[in-house]
């Protein structure tokens, strides 16, 4: 005998812009569900004595408010809605009480029964936003999502179709495939790209991917954080191989998921030759890079007719000075096309006057791109004699793009023709 049916929940699009919402548990559900409320210009305050490096990268660049402690009921006082994103039920009940006792709406990642509010499986394509809830099953609602994003992508034939990736499969099935997922807008991540993704059991990110597309991932995907904080702490380069092969001998489909493209100062290279070392086979799928991409979001174009017949893309995580730097600054300073510094800030300073020093003249344009594609944008035109005050007076952050050379003002109306 079967009891009555449950009662359907009521859809609802909730406008979080400038409202408090408390996230509780700063783990690796956190990390997939923050970039969503961020997005809606929620006003977060996570409550979590530890935070993955992507939670606290967004601690540090002052997106979200961080609590490193314990939850406490008064954590909820004006707040209007609470995600749980802890496995401790003991814990999760205590927010949920204090949740139901203030009449907030309570989503829990440990138990869909005992929450109040459930987290629809969303796809996004430009303005439109697709919510879908499965009557309790995730799987069916993630089915449902991705044929509704097949049609408003306009893609042909079935979203999660067969590999066709080169290379022997190994005898338990397990693959890695190194994912360049763009410059920060998700929506810059290739198609081939995407759908790896969707494939996924293993996901390995870094803290410079888009977040939506965390948000986007199946319940049942491992997310490992892989994030590599500039000047902070970091999961050694050693460990991802590790995790890497281990999770495809498993038998498992592993993404490397990597900011902007895996070969452009993403290491990808590497972690092939570690998994091809281990037998593992291994699909490329190349990204849109910052170096080109940012300045060109920003009315930089990195070449110009009359202005530049070329582009040197050069990391700046070294000193000039640096005995391990492998740059050479000064033949850079020789050249008459555009120079694309990244990872660049930090040294900035030292870079512009190397550069002056072997002949760049002072009064070359530069421009410095902060989180270029994303909503976070922020662009600042100088020149190479005055850039590094002017970012220090402006407060930019990593990650940013350095742009030096006249494509600076190409776009400009007194651009060449």
């Amino acid at each position: 005998m079967t009891g009555p049916t449950p009662p359907s929940p009521y859809p609802l699009g909730l406008r979080l812009g400038g409202r408090r919402v408390v996230v509780v548990g700063g783990g690796a559900v956190a990390t997939r569900r923050v970039p969503a409320l961020l997005d809606a210009g929620a006003d977060v305050l996570l409550v979590s004595p530890e935070l993955t490096p992507a939670l606290r990268a967004h601690v540090d660049a002052g997106r979200l408010h961080w609590e490193p402690r314990r939850f406490a009921p008064g954590d909820l006082d004006g707040a209007w809605l609470v995600q749980v994103a802890v496995d401790d039920r003991a814990a999760a009940a205590a927010v949920s009480a204090a949740a139901a006792e203030r009449r907030i709406f309570c989503v829990r990642a440990d138990d869909r029964t005992a929450a109040s509010a459930w987290t629809p499986a969303v796809t996004r394509h430009g303005p439109v936003t697709v919510a879908v809830l499965g009557g309790g099953d995730p799987r069916r609602a993630m089915t449902v999502r991705d044929a509704v994003r097949d049609l408003l992508s306009a893609r042909k034939g079935p979203l999660l179709t067969p590999q066709v990736e080169e290379g022997p499969p190994l005898n338990t099935g397990g693959r890695v495939a190194l994912v360049g997922a763009g410059p920060g807008d998700p929506e810059l991540i290739t198609v081939k790209g995407w759908r790896l993704l969707t494939e996924a059991e293993v996901v390995v990110a870094d803290r410079l991917v888009p977040g939506l597309l965390l948000d986007e991932l199946r319940p049942d995907v491992e997310l490992v954080d892989a994030s590599k904080i500039p000047y902070g702490p970091s999961r050694a380069q050693e460990e991802i191989n590790r995790i890497l092969v281990d999770r495809a001998r498993a038998g498992k489909t592993v993404v490397r998921l990597k900011g902007g493209d895996p070969y452009v100062f993403g290491r990808g290279g590497e972690e092939l030759l570690a998994c091809a070392e281990a037998g593992v086979p291994v699909t490329v799928v190349p990204g849109v890079t910052s170096a080109i991409a940012v300045p060109e979001v920003a009315g930089v174009p990195v070449t110009h007719r009359g202005v530049a017949h070329e582009f040197t893309v050069v990391s700046g995580h070294l000193a000039p000075d640096a005995p391990a730097s492998l740059v050479r600054w000064d033949a850079l300073a020789g050249l008459r096309g555009t120079l694309v510094i990244l990872m660049g800030l930090k040294n900035l300073a030292a870079i512009s006057t190397t550069l002056m020093a072997h002949g760049k003249p002072a009064d070359t344009p530069a421009a410095v791109i902060q989180e270029g594609t994303t909503a976070a944008q922020r662009t600042l035109r100088s020149t190479l004699g005055t850039v590094a005050a002017d970012v220090e007076t402006a407060a930019l952050r990593p990650p940013a793009i350095v742009v030096v050379g006249d494509v600076v003002h190409a776009l400009s109306p007194d651009a060449p023709a």
